[in-house]
């Protein structure tokens, strides 16, 4: 017996086309990443073009080396704007719950910085202005709605840590706002300071600690709290070649009781660019502010701008 599709039976079919396209990508980029990075990690292994290193000395000290003077080089050097965070925008799909139109978004960052003084502060310190939005875009339903943005001003002031010519680490104070550009009882707003460091353990793997505490309005009081936290803790890999990138973040809320995790996957296909394949996947609350006190576990994937290897100023 042949039975005629109804609408219902078309939309559930265009859904399960949808899903499966978009985990068939995702997985095309996970596995492409296992079967890429251990010929990578064995050309890490590579110093110069003559001698090579056993598999345990990763775990060593192996500085990025600079001096003073190239240090003041570099930064001379740098533009004045540039990239600050990554730059990406990539869609994806809930892990938590039912996909469909409603569920599933795109994500997408914009962060840059604009140097204020050409010439360094006392301490090697550097001043920058920082910008970074980032917006969920529910562009699969019917009228595509925002469903949020969140913008993020700030001020912030830097020192790359330069011991025995060698680049150890970058220390980081800023004074930033963070608001979904509500009023009333949709507001959602931070003002606070920041401090952040990052030390390399080696030119292939770092790890950041970072804390904030500030004011928060009245409609979001327990954002930090018990949603977002006070601070995070990252490890980071990148090749020497910036062909593939690792990053996991962990965010200790509600009392060091649970955290949010973010982990994030790169990978550059042509070395001649700085445009990477970009895989995210976040689990917890606090992603987006206006509704920081919903879980969320969501896998996305798309492109990636990232900030140039070296030196971040």
């Amino acid at each position: 017996m042949h039975r005629t599709l109804t609408k219902n039976d078309s939309f559930l079919i265009k859904n399960m086309g949808m899903k499966g396209i978009l985990y068939r990508y995702l997985l095309m980029l996970m596995v492409t990443t296992l079967l890429i990075v251990p010929s990578l990690y064995a050309q890490d292994l590579q110093i110069d073009n003559a001698s090579t290193i056993n598999r345990d000395d990763w775990r060593k000290p192996d500085y990025q080396p600079i001096n003073q003077d190239d240090f003041l080089e570099s930064f001379r050097k740098q533009p004045s704007f540039g990239i600050y965070h990554d730059n990406y925008i990539i869609t994806g799909a809930p892990t938590n719950k039912e996909f469909n139109r409603s569920t599933a978004d795109i994500k997408f960052q914009v962060s840059i910085r604009q140097l204020l003084l050409k010439n360094l502060l006392p301490r090697n310190h550097i001043l920058a202005l920082t910008y970074t939005q980032k917006s969920f875009w529910n562009i699969y339903e019917y009228s595509a709605p925002f469903d949020d943005n969140n913008y993020n001003p700030g001020l912030a002031l830097t020192r790359p840590i330069i011991y025995k010519g060698t680049l150890r680490g970058i220390t980081a104070i800023s004074l930033e706002h963070e608001s979904n550009g509500k009023d009333s009882l949709d507001n959602r707003s931070s003002n606070y300071v920041t401090l952040s460091g990052i030390y390399f353990f080696n030119k292939l793997f770092s790890t950041q600690v970072k804390v904030w505490a500030g004011l928060l309005a009245d409609e979001n009081k327990d954002l930090y709290s018990k949603y977002r936290g006070f601070g995070l803790i990252a490890m980071n890999y990148r090749s020497r070649n910036d062909v593939i990138g690792c990053s996991v973040v962990i965010s200790p809320r509600d009392r060091f009781r649970s955290y949010n995790t973010q982990i994030e996957i790169s990978f550059k296909p042509n070395n001649n660019s700085n445009q990477y394949l970009f895989l995210q996947w976040y689990n917890g609350y606090g992603e987006g502010l206006s509704d920081y006190d919903q879980y969320t576990s969501m896998i996305r994937l798309g492109i990636c701008l990232k900030p140039t290897s070296g030196i971040i100023f």
